[in-house]
């Protein structure tokens, strides 16, 4: 089938998943940065004890704290800061829901819950570009999730 039957009709759990950062709505948003910085991610998901997702703190929002509060803000709990309620998908969801979701929330990213609620990962712009480029393998080059975006020798003469 074409593009749209597929995104219309395939489960969210055909995109491509990214392992998510999560905390604890108690841990400083120093901390949340600094794993954020480590794992190349653009937001952390702060999780409760049965680790479902309760809000998401993206790197759109520390801009803002920054321009508005200065640097002593990442001494702050990340609680406060969320955006809540995070906005998430199921992972038998079609991936339909992902892109309206996105546009309806104006967000990059999506939780994966399973269907406990449990977070299972993240998906977003990249998973939805990806799934898309399977599409037009002729067409489309895409750098995959968790690749490396630079060659790893010299190409060329």
């Amino acid at each position: 089938m074409g593009l749209q039957h597929n995104i219309q009709n395939e489960p969210v759990s055909r995109l491509a998943l990214r392992e998510p950062v999560t905390v604890t709505p108690n841990e400083t948003l120093r901390n949340a940065i600094g794993r954020m910085r480590e794992a190349k991610l653009g937001c952390a998901i702060a999780v409760d004890k049965d680790h479902k997702p309760i809000g998401i703190f993206t790197e759109s929002k520390l801009t803002q704290l920054l321009a508005q509060r200065g640097s002593q803000v990442v001494d702050d709990k990340i609680e406060p800061h969320l955006t809540q309620p995070c906005p998430w998908v199921h992972l038998a969801d079609p991936i339909v829901y992902v892109l309206e979701a996105m546009q309806l929330k104006n967000t990059r990213f999506m939780c994966v819950v399973d269907a406990e609620g449990r977070l299972v990962g993240l998906t977003g712009q990249k998973g939805l570009i990806e799934f898309v480029a399977d599409h037009f393998p002729g067409q489309v080059m895409v750098q995959r999730v968790g690749g490396n975006p630079y060659p790893a020798e010299r190409e060329g003469a």
